[in-house]
């Protein structure tokens, strides 16, 4: 039987929409508390986005616990129980290969409110006054 080929065009799109089964998989498992972990019992974690390689092979775990509290706690305990997930993961997507997992802690509302500490300064609120004139 042939391979079919996809172009560059489909094969991000199906990366994209596979990085997103994979998140809405992680979310209901951490939601509904499959997971048998004392801190991540305790824990509401959100997933916030699920970046997978072009190969489907591996997929970089974006999350954030609520207020962000324990997040280096969190974390670990996500990456203690990789194995789970990845197992989870791969009987759920049907998929020939379950993508490795490796779980990182969301920095980008960190850097949201980095940037909004920087535009509400006085400095800077004036240059951009000046701008609008």
């Amino acid at each position: 039987m042939a391979r079919q080929q996809f172009s560059a065009e489909q094969q991000s799109v199906r990366v994209l929409k596979v990085g997103e089964r994979v998140r809405h998989i992680l979310s209901e498992l951490l939601t509904r508390g499959e997971v048998h972990d004392e801190t991540l019992s305790a824990h509401s974690v959100s997933v916030t986005e699920v970046k997978m390689t072009p190969d489907l092979k591996h997929a970089s775990v974006y999350v954030k616990p609520l207020l962000g509290e324990d997040e280096d706690v969190v974390v670990k305990a996500l990456r203690t129980n990789t194995a789970f997930f990845q197992r989870e993961v791969a009987k759920r997507l049907g998929l020939k290969f379950a993508p490795k997992l490796q779980f990182r802690p969301d920095e980008s509302f960190d850097e949201a409110d980095r940037i909004e500490r920087l535009l509400s300064d006085p400095k800077v609120a004036r240059d951009l006054d000046d701008g609008e004139e």
